[in-house]
């Protein structure tokens, strides 16, 4: 399945990615020897207390040898080490989304229209040598050149067999169709559950870099550094176990890292301007905000009663979440007080999503079918800010994702659990639906627009495929936003 996928920004990536040091013939066989001495402890159930997962470091270790031992050695063949997905995935009811669907033919999907059987056969690759950070060391691939035009998505992807991040190319052809592969594929070690795309460089703070952070059903966030293929650990772990872990006596649980999350990381959203701030939502009912510069937790929010699922930032100082409390909470980090007031929702928040048009407006998809929208003015002391803007009835099943036109106003999509995906008008805060397709996804978790191409709406689902929609194709679409 695809739970989660974030746009890189044209041009972030750089033209010949960077080839990771292989590992030693020891270390594998280490990691090999790792996974013999404690299988035994991959099938132990996660200890759960009051909602929050405790991790078993032991659980921990097999997991991230199998996923290297994996990314090392995936040959396709019977004996192939496989990660399997963690045990909180029973709520995701995965039996129920293996209905049949139909193929739409406004999608890409796969390799697209054009496969080429070799890099010498393709006459869109463009080498390049140029080596962006100075480093003579560094060994470029050539023959995985990234061409400026090209978009790239990357995509929280989980196939029952390995978790992953897959790295993948949107090529706009000359006619308007889609070309889309998948460039490269990050093991992860366990079930991907939210991503989130920047460009803080944590070589060089000065310079812009290509970083993806991942928040899995483990309490750790793994950064990635997406120039670097083959990597097997990820640039940066923020929270997670620690590693000297010393057993105190009558202390319960896990030792865990300073500032860390206790349970499965739900929400990521980076912060554009204050570029090393990185903010988290998860099942422990808080909401994190990190600092980048040090790795390290720079405060902790308690503004919710139930697991946060989605936070946002609407500027560089006010934070956005939204909870299974049936609340979204506005938190302002101008004054050491972090003043918060609260909106009543009609059901538990699924995601959350400022509106780019509008300073004032934020829109959350419910557990209960609906989409509502708020507006940021009615913020006040009390419990219950205000009414919504609207309450839109938008699927038939709960409303997994939403996500804004970057570049059009009052376009919404929105994505469900009952399989389809849908394009709304919003005018005049009286949203109509414009068009409405089932993608044969399966449940739909992910859908986003593409800043750099913003009628390009890539969407994800049970069945892990991605599939990318150049909705203006759509002639209602056309019709209402084409000017």
């Amino acid at each position: 399945m695809i739970s989660s996928m974030s746009w890189v920004p044209r041009g972030a990536a750089r033209s010949a990615p960077i080839q990771a040091d292989p590992p030693t013939q020891e270390e594998i066989d280490e990691a090999m020897r790792t996974i013999a001495l404690v299988t035994q402890y991959a099938g132990n159930d996660a200890d759960a207390d009051d909602g929050e997962m405790e991790v078993d470091g032991a659980d921990q270790e097999v997991a991230r040898a199998k996923a290297a031992a994996e990314a090392l050695g995936r040959t396709g063949s019977g004996g192939a080490v496989v990660v399997g997905a963690s045990d909180g995935l029973e709520e995701l009811h995965m039996e129920e989304y293996d209905d049949e669907d139909y193929e739409p033919e406004l999608l890409s999907t796969g390799s697209g229209g054009l496969y080429y059987a070799s890099n010498e056969e393709d006459p869109h690759l463009v080498r390049n040598n140029d080596d962006d950070d100075g480093d003579e060391d560094d060994e470029e691939i050539e023959d995985m050149a990234i061409k400026p035009t090209d978009m790239l998505i990357v995509c929280a992807h989980n196939d029952d067999e390995f978790n992953s991040l897959q790295v993948s190319i949107v090529e706009e052809l000359e006619d308007g169709d889609l070309n889309m592969y998948v460039h490269h594929e990050v093991p992860l070690s366990d079930f991907p559950l939210c991503t989130a795309w920047m460009d803080f460089n944590f070589t060089d703070a000065k310079k812009e870099g290509n970083f993806i952070a991942v928040g899995t059903m483990d309490p750790a966030i793994e950064i990635w550094n997406l120039d670097i293929v083959d990597a097997v650990k990820p640039h940066i772990v923020l929270g997670g176990l620690s590693k000297n872990k010393e057993k105190v006596k009558g202390e319960k649980g896990e030792k865990y890292k300073e500032g860390s999350h206790r349970s499965s990381v739900l929400g990521l959203a980076w912060n554009t301007v204050v570029r090393n701030a990185l903010a988290s939502a998860s099942a422990d009912k808080t909401v994190k905000v990190w600092d980048l510069y040090t790795g390290k937790c720079d405060r902790t929010l308690q503004n919710h009663d139930g697991k946060v699922q989605s936070v946002a930032w609407r500027s560089p100082e006010v934070l956005l979440s939204g909870s299974f409390d049936r609340s979204v909470a506005m938190t302002d980090m101008r004054n050491d007080r972090q003043s918060c007031h609260k909106w009543s929702v009609e059901a538990d928040v699924e995601s959350l999503v400022c509106d780019p048009h509008n300073e004032h407006t934020f829109v959350v998809s419910l557990d209960n079918r609906t989409v509502q929208a708020f507006d940021m003015r009615t913020a006040s002391s009390h419990s219950n800010c205000g009414q919504p803007k609207f309450t839109l009835h938008a699927h038939e099943k709960a409303v997994s994702s939403v996500s804004f036109a970057p570049s059009t106003p009052n376009l919404l999509a929105t994505g469900s659990t009952d399989n389809t995906v849908k394009l709304w008008d919003l005018s005049n805060n009286q949203p109509s639906c414009v068009v409405s397709l089932n993608p044969n996804l399966g449940a739909i978790f992910s859908v986003s627009f593409s800043n750099d191409s913003p009628f390009l709406l890539a969407c994800g689902g049970s069945k892990g495929k991605l599939k990318v929609w150049n909705t203006l194709l759509d002639p209602a679409v056309a019709s209402k936003f084409s000017k």
